[in-house]
């Protein structure tokens, strides 16, 4: 049942309010240069061109690379966005291997669907990325960044068109980009300390981007940052499109939307930002469908890139909405970071169906051996990328560069639910310790040891089966991470 439409048509709004608000200033902002007099709107340069023969279609819009006579404020405006306009190409290269030392029968059930088969080692890109951002004009950006990790599912990662400027909502973004909570997954996988996210922030924001308008600011001294806006539910990222879900009427479209915000507080910051503290709170109020769609799933790997997923509380059938709620905190000082989080999602159901609550944190201390800090980003609040002092060179030494090692706790509780209602999605715990060898800015290798433990699961080959019995899971996973970016 569906007698909720505020967050459907908040969504609605939100998505339309700025358009409306916004589109004339974008225009005379972004595509006119300053001092530019008046424009005349394309219709009226094609009026005032239309019985010149020698006028052609294209020149008449004011190329810019034409050589024939054009409208001057046209042409005046299209030649100031192009001086304006930037493109920058990044990429990055993550190359891994995995293998698993030890795995109890229950862990090989959620792997292979198999007491006797272990998890197979493997050799496999984790993230082969490229694409470009820039400016256009003085008042607008973008970005556009290919996945290319496996071959035969081509993907897009942020794909979005940005306006800057915007009184009170200072930048605004529409498209695919990062939802504004988990500190883990908005820090840059270029930065992160740890091979693979925790347990509960891969859980709940699953590849982190949707579709959606994003407005996110900074105070004057830069000790606050915040960010909000309206998204899907659904991941797009390999289809590029998202179909609504019909009704129980005949006019009714379920589109699945969420709205999520962060608010974030740099509150010491001294030494040129060797020392610092941060904390931050996020939160999301979202409307799956209760049909049991992928929207109402939470899933994740035991913090290694095995092949399937080892919690997973299956598509969750009644699922009304779900409110969301983090907390963060960062602390560095000098060579020493500690960093955690904690996340919880409440989620009401229909048809009597039993609520639920599933959370889960996380904890780490990294140490800098050589000497030095991991930097950070008080306009976007997360990890900045670390300079070594002495980055790798023969003449140095063959193990110069700079060296990291760090330590983590990390738990997630997917198991709750009364009687038959009841999800078991495992309960688990995790330690890991991570070595990081910088060989310069751009370039480094982990070293990754885990040992960890899942109880309460009826996931079996990475699928949920409400019908198998439950299972605990004991296992140690090594893995390597080759890194490059540019």
């Amino acid at each position: 049942m569906h007698n909720r439409p505020i967050v459907r048509w908040l969504a609605v709004v939100l998505l339309a309010v700025p358009g409306v608000l916004f589109s004339q200033q974008i225009f005379e902002e972004a595509l006119l240069p300053q001092g530019t007099v008046q424009y005349t709107s394309a219709l009226e340069t094609l009026a005032a061109g239309k019985d010149n023969p020698s006028d052609q279609g294209p020149e008449r819009l004011g190329d810019p690379d034409s050589a024939t006579k054009t409208d001057p404020n046209v042409k005046a405006a299209l030649a100031g966005v192009k001086a304006a306009s930037t493109q920058k190409w990044t990429g990055r290269v993550h190359f891994d291997f995995w293998g698993y030392p030890t795995t109890d029968e229950g862990a090989n059930i959620a792997e292979r669907g198999s007491a006797d088969k272990r998890p197979q080692d493997h050799w496999s890109f984790r993230r082969l990325r490229f694409g470009p951002a820039g400016d256009l004009g003085e008042n607008m950006n973008y970005k556009i960044e290919m996945e290319f990790a496996a071959p035969n599912k081509v993907a897009f990662k942020d794909a979005y068109l940005g306006w800057k400027n915007i009184p009170v909502l200072q930048t605004v973004q529409l498209g695919n980009q990062k939802r504004p909570y988990g500190l883990d997954h908005l820090n840059s996988s270029r930065y992160n300390v740890f091979t693979e996210r925790p347990y509960v922030v891969e859980a709940f924001n699953q590849d982190a981007r949707r579709f959606g308008l994003l407005s996110y600011g900074i105070s004057e001294d830069q000790a606050w940052n915040w960010r909000g806006g309206v998204f899907l539910l659904e991941d797009v990222a390999l289809t590029g499109k998202y179909k609504a879900v019909d009704g129980a009427g005949d006019d009714y479209q379920h589109h699945q939307a969420e709205l999520a915000s962060r608010i974030a507080n740099t509150f010491v910051w001294e030494d040129g930002g060797r020392t610092y503290a941060h904390w931050a709170l996020s939160g999301s109020i979202a409307d799956p469908d209760d049909s049991g769609t992928e929207e109402a799933r939470f899933y994740t790997r035991p913090e290694a890139r095995t092949q399937k997923r080892w919690l997973n509380t299956g598509k969750i059938v009644g699922a009304d909405e779900y409110m969301l709620f983090g907390a963060e905190m960062a602390f560095n000082m000098g060579a020493l970071s500690i960093v955690g989080e904690y996340q919880s999602v409440t989620m009401t159901r229909n048809n009597g169906l039993s609520g639920l609550n599933f959370d889960g944190g996380y904890i780490y201390v990294a140490y800098w051996l050589t000497g030095e800090y991991t930097p950070w980003s008080r306009t976007s609040g997360t990890l900045g990328r670390t300079l070594p002092i002495t980055p790798w060179d023969p003449a140095n030494g063959l193990c110069s560069g700079a060296w990291q090692f760090s330590v983590r706790y990390s738990t997630a509780d997917f198991t709750d639910g009364i009687s038959d209602s009841a999800i078991f999605g495992g309960a688990g715990h995790s330690v890991s310790a991570v070595v990081n060898w910088w060989w310069n800015a751009r370039a480094r290798v982990q070293f990754s040891y885990m040992h960890g433990a899942i109880a309460d699961s009826k996931v079996v080959e990475g699928v949920y089966e409400a019908e198998a019995d439950t299972h605990d899971d004991d296992y140690s996973i090594i893995g390597v991470r080759w890194m490059v970016d540019f």
